[in-house]
């Protein structure tokens, strides 16, 4: 990272730190974790799949309703830390509290775990606003995917020991259960994100915001209504979010829920981690890749073949019936899965005002985790009516079209197109 200034290294650290929480905790220990906990209280595997997916909307559905107000308050200089460090906490304190669930209490275990989500997703917010404080323009897409690629390489190594973990407990190695292995892994997620984290609460300062003023929750709600009221003279944003909504909705709910899906085929727990290991690992250099045909081909054709991907991989979905077929699903989400979020972030960073970067992120996430919330009900619900998981994962298939076709209407020049935009909204 030697052509990264100290603050932009500070900034990517942060997705070193967090993304232990996103494979540990959102895509593979917890949800098996879950699994054997609901099984444990004689909840059928369908039901608590369906309930884990319900869990999932619900703790998105809160944050989307929070998201656009507390962006609006945070665009006032100074207050940007203020909520970073709020969610971050809470992120961090309730995942260590998932040591303390009963291991038959799985409705407790899922109300602490929309804790730790609304945490970790609501520190997302503010840690992707401080993209303009951190860099210039020119060199958001390839500081996106970089802190994308650290966070899968990251990752892995609190992931690797809590496999062995796990692993040593089953085969007998360590005296301990498999569930105490599973605990310690959560307390090992979450002193992990809290170390890594500080480089982030050292060196990244905000430098773009508004004035601060008296009333500031009052001003806060009328600069958010008159954003509202302008939205039109932002068209390229909001298609661009328009988009955003339905192909990240299909991209989210495969992550939060590939583990329990597999386990729903009755593929081994320790198969499906070490699978997802594997995609930690290859989607490091993917999302360096991305970031880097981003800057020869343009960031909209590469989201364009992420999409392209997980819609082969929603339909691949319906005939996996072995642990290899698993395996072929999960490096195909490995080539994409960090290029096209990395790509997303840096497309849209790059035609906000900087100004407005928190409320318009604010935006961004209230459409993505409005998103969340329809993509993990409608597997959720889907599997329900027709018992069967991958058709609740093949019917994600038309919000990746749907998001595809949108994306066709945004220009080729849509960043220097906003920022007309944003200028003629002012006058």
């Amino acid at each position: 990272m030697g052509k990264f200034s100290r603050v932009e290294k500070s900034w990517m650290m942060y997705d070193w730190a967090n993304s232990a929480y996103s494979i540990i905790i959102t895509t593979a220990i917890f949800p098996i974790y879950y699994k054997t906990v609901a099984n444990n209280a004689g909840i059928e595997a369908s039901d608590s799949t369906a309930y884990l997916g319900y869990t999932i909307s619900i703790a998105t559905f809160i944050l989307a309703l929070l998201s656009p107000i507390l962006g609006t308050i945070a665009d006032y200089k100074g207050m940007k830390r203020k909520f970073f460090t709020f969610f971050f906490l809470l992120g961090t304190l309730s995942t260590i509290g998932l040591l303390f669930v009963p291991s038959d209490s799985w409705f407790i275990l899922l109300i602490v775990y929309t804790l730790t989500s609304i945490g970790a997703r609501g520190a997302n917010v503010f840690y992707d606003a401080y993209i303009v404080d951190v860099t210039k323009k020119e060199r958001m897409d390839e500081l996106s995917a970089r802190g994308y690629a650290l966070g899968y390489i990251g990752s892995v190594i609190p992931f690797i020991i809590c496999i062995a973990i796990i692993i040593s407990s089953q085969n007998g190695v360590i005296p301990l259960s498999v569930t105490t292995a599973s605990r310690i892994a959560f307390l090992i997620t979450g002193v992990w994100w809290i170390l890594f984290t500080i480089p982030m609460l050292k060196h990244v300062k905000q430098r773009h915001g508004a004035e601060r003023e008296p009333r500031i929750v009052v001003n806060s709600f009328k600069r958010l209504w008159q954003t509202f009221k302008e939205i039109r003279q932002y068209r390229t944003i909001f298609l661009f979010l328009l988009a955003y909504f339905f192909y990240i909705d299909g991209v989210g709910t495969i992550i939060s829920m590939s583990t329990a899906y597999g386990t729903d085929l009755g593929l081994g727990s320790v198969d499906l981690i070490i699978a997802l290991l594997a995609v930690q690992i290859v989607a490091a250099p993917f999302a360096l890749l991305f970031g880097k045909l981003a800057n020869k081909f343009g960031a909209k054709k590469m989201i364009y073949s992420g999409i392209i991907i997980y819609i082969i991989v929603c339909i691949y979905a319906m005939f996996l019936e072995t642990i290899v077929d698993f395996w072929i699903l999960a490096m195909l989400v490995a080539t994409s899965q960090g290029g096209i979020q990395a790509l997303s972030r840096s497309y849209f960073a790059q035609m906000v005002p900087k100004e407005k970067s928190n409320e318009f992120f604010g935006f961004y996430n209230i459409f993505g985790r409005f998103a969340a919330v329809t993509g993990p009900f409608l597997v959720g619900l889907t599997t329900q009516l027709t018992s069967s998981s991958a058709l609740g994962v093949f019917s994600l298939v038309i919000l990746f079209i749907i998001g595809f076709v949108i994306l066709i209407f945004i220009p080729k020049n849509a960043v220097a197109v906003a920022a007309d935009e944003g200028i003629d909204s002012v006058y």
